[in-house]
């Protein structure tokens, strides 16, 4: 097995001096700037917890940030490597508050293994994982599951990214000759009950979209490079917005390119569980307390109730199951 780096991303809302540099770039109409999308749950610790425990063998621990960092984190760790944006961002793009922007350009971090998985830092790790449920012959296990794209908040641009990345695999690949080639991956046993969404989309000509599962991704840097000589120009322009529109694409249209080549085996949907903090209070508390799955996302929305209730609460329920710091705290 090759050697799989984790890239975890990470932003300190409430650092001043990330704030006035920010205020300086005020969101332009179309872009999504909501102050949600950057706030701290104080939980990060309970991360480096679970990749300790249950993620013993990641080879190096990929930390991008701004610049900041937790006050409690080891920075002299030898599998932690700390990479601000200016490491490997080009400078024409920066400052950048687009999460786009600087998921497109991962396979620029130095050092950077060709196998790596991304977390988003609401991601954790809830019981043991190994190397085969990211990547399996030398390719990412993802759950490839075609369905309809549907919007239920206007002014949420995430839906729009989604038909973009469905947009622009549908301008590189013919959805006929990708099924005859790959069909095996597409109608695989280990996606269950929702094979029949590949069934049931394969009349209509082109793709609509893909299941949405915010769970940590499993990425080949070669999948980046050939996006980029592809649609360099385009990737360019949307790395230039300081804030993600509605006209972005996102690190989904990658996983959409590996799909549409074959570079990837099929994986269960049922390896982690997708919850709204505000919408699935209970199922979040449950999951986590019982270690129900392998791995969580919990995701922050503008509307959760009491924000300090919330943060309070997740972080007993993570206590149960890691109340111990990791070699990664002080």
């Amino acid at each position: 097995m090759e050697k799989i780096d984790f890239v975890l991303t990470w932003v300190d809302g409430t650092d001043e001096k990330w704030q006035k540099v920010r205020r300086q770039y005020h969101p332009v109409k179309g872009a999504d700037g909501s102050a949600a999308r950057y706030r701290d749950w104080d939980n990060l610790q309970y991360w480096f917890r679970g990749v300790e425990k249950f993620a013993p063998w990641v080879n190096r621990i990929y930390f991008v940030t701004w610049g900041h960092l937790p006050s409690w984190l080891n920075t002299e760790h030898p599998k932690l490597k700390i990479i601000r944006h200016e490491d490997y961002m080009d400078p024409k793009y920066l400052p950048t508050f687009n999460i786009n922007a600087l998921e497109l350009n991962f396979h620029r971090i130095p050092e950077l293994s060709e196998q790596f998985v991304y977390f988003n830092d609401d991601m954790f790790l809830l019981n043991a994982v190994t190397e085969e449920d990211f990547f399996k012959n030398g390719l990412p296990r993802d759950c490839c599951i075609e369905t309809a794209l549907v919007q239920d908040d206007i002014h949420n641009p995430f839906a729009s990214m989604l038909m973009n990345d469905a947009a622009l695999a549908n301008m590189h690949y013919s959805k006929k000759e990708v099924l005859k080639k790959h069909w095996k991956k597409w109608l695989h046993p280990a996606y269950g009950k929702m094979v029949l969404r590949n069934l049931l989309m394969m009349p209509y000509r082109e793709f609509s979209s893909f299941k949405y599962t915010h769970l940590p991704s499993a990425f080949l840097k070669n999948t980046y490079s050939r996006l980029w000589e592809e649609e360099g120009t385009l990737l360019d322009e949307i790395c230039q917005n300081r804030f993600r529109t509605s006209f972005d694409v996102n690190q989904y249209v990658l996983k959409y390119w590996q799909y549409m080549e074959g570079m990837f085996e099929p994986q269960s949907p049922k390896i982690g569980r997708f919850y709204t903090i505000g919408l699935h209070d209970e199922q979040i508390h449950d999951t986590i307390r019982n270690q129900r799955c392998k791995m969580i996302c919990i995701n922050d929305t503008a509307d959760v109730g009491d924000f300090e209730k919330q943060k309070a609460r997740i972080q007993q329920s993570f206590e149960t199951i890691f109340p111990e710091k990791s070699s990664f705290e002080l």
